[in-house]
């Protein structure tokens, strides 16, 4: 009887693996697949196409006909410069919750969370008038600080958990030694900390790829315009719809991102799941 229930499990199990599995390779295999379908409506489209051409991603690499390239430098660029101040500001905004005592400490906790529950699109008003009135509109600048004040506050509560499981005992054995609060921190506490740094620095990094309200909103000529917002105008236009040549356009977003995630994996388990242990 036993054993039967134990198979039932499993079955049943390895049944729900199977549909999620399905549920989310599905609309990718369509995506790929449309990406090698020729013409440009999707309505003839398969995932596995009859005359498979390689033209769409051709014509994303041709100056001339696209500027894809162009708006891939730019969210790279973005994505980069993003995740380097998060980490940055993060690890030492954490770093000062976890470690020292202060007037505000546990409101200003209770603070970052509060705020992590605001979407950053309830703000585009407030965001696009200080742009506008600082001169920011239609930069890189503008998004970069968006997105790094944005990751702020959650981040902080994650990186502030991680930093509480690391032994206080090896800051005052440091401090022995004459080490200063930099030092500590540089020296001793982030190269602790890789887990966590690792997972911050992912999401950091996917937000600017992932985002297009928000530079939607912001950026205004087509030369400045981030993956998100370029692929859209290839849909956008009511007689000149290029569905294939946005799945195309789709699939190689995909490979700045898959390659961080891989070189980053060792560290995600430890850092997700210790992330959260302690307030």
């Amino acid at each position: 009887m036993k054993n039967k229930q134990q198979v039932l499990q499993l079955t049943v199990s390895y049944i729900v693996i199977l549909a999620m599995i399905t549920i989310i390779l599905y609309p990718i295999l369509w995506i790929v697949g449309s990406s090698f379908n020729p013409g440009n409506s999707l309505s003839g489209s398969s995932i596995i196409p009859e005359n498979a051409t390689l033209k769409h991603y051709k014509e994303l690499f041709d100056r001339e006909q696209s500027d894809y390239l162009l708006w891939y430098w730019n969210t790279i660029k973005i994505c980069i410069l993003t995740m380097l101040f998060s980490v940055s500001l993060v690890s030492m905004t954490a770093y000062s919750f976890s470690r020292f005592r202060f007037i505000g400490r546990k409101n200003g906790l209770m603070t970052f969370l509060i705020l992590q529950m605001i979407p950053n699109f309830a703000a585009l008003i407030a965001i696009y008038a200080l742009a506008n009135l600082t001169g920011l509109l239609d930069t890189h600048l503008a998004l970069i600080l968006v997105y790094t004040g944005g990751a702020i506050p959650m981040n902080t509560y994650l990186m502030k958990g991680y930093l509480d499981t690391i032994p206080k005992e090896l800051d005052e054995s440091a401090r022995m030694d004459g080490a200063g609060n930099f030092r500590i921190f540089w020296q001793i506490v982030m190269p602790l900390a890789k887990p966590m740094i690792a997972v911050i620095s992912l999401f950091t990094f996917i937000t600017p790829f992932t985002d297009f309200i928000l530079a939607r909103i912001l950026l205004r000529t087509e030369e400045k315009f981030t993956l998100a917002v370029g692929l859209y105008e290839l849909i956008a236009d009511q007689f000149g719809n290029e569905f294939t040549l946005f799945a195309a356009g789709s699939v190689l977003i995909a490979i700045p991102i898959s390659l961080l995630f891989l070189s980053l994996q060792k560290y995600f388990v430890s850092g997700l799941t210790a992330g959260g242990t302690k307030g």
